[in-house]
């Protein structure tokens, strides 16, 4: 299995060898990020059968992939930007474990 991060370079290199890393191809490559989640949404809404028209059409296992693709493309947004992705998720996964203590132990009732 390919290291997330390692994947996320060899990604973004190759975008850059057939796209080049203009200011515009970087955009794009954020926004893909939002085009990613809207998949997530259009799962969720097909897994829980929201449309009545198209009843249920999706999976728990399909929205779950749809996450990991935003978790790819977040990362190589990362890396297009020039930033070390295994550096901002660790910082920012060690600010969301310091706030855990502000959160209740029990559910509100």
């Amino acid at each position: 299995m390919t290291d997330l991060f390692d994947l996320a370079a060899l990604v973004t290199a190759r975008l850059d060898a057939v796209n080049g890393r203009s200011r515009e191809e970087i955009g794009l490559r954020i926004l893909k990020v939002t085009e990613e989640a809207g998949e997530v949404a259009a799962a969720w809404i097909g897994a829980i059968g929201q449309n009545p028209r198209k009843g249920i059409t999706h999976t728990s296992d399909d929205v779950a992939a749809e996450l990991a693709d935003v978790v790819l493309t977040a990362l190589v947004a990362i890396t297009s930007l020039g930033h070390d992705p295994r550096h901002v998720v660790t910082t920012c996964a060690d600010k969301a474990a310091a706030r855990l203590d502000t959160y209740p132990n029990t559910p509100p009732e």
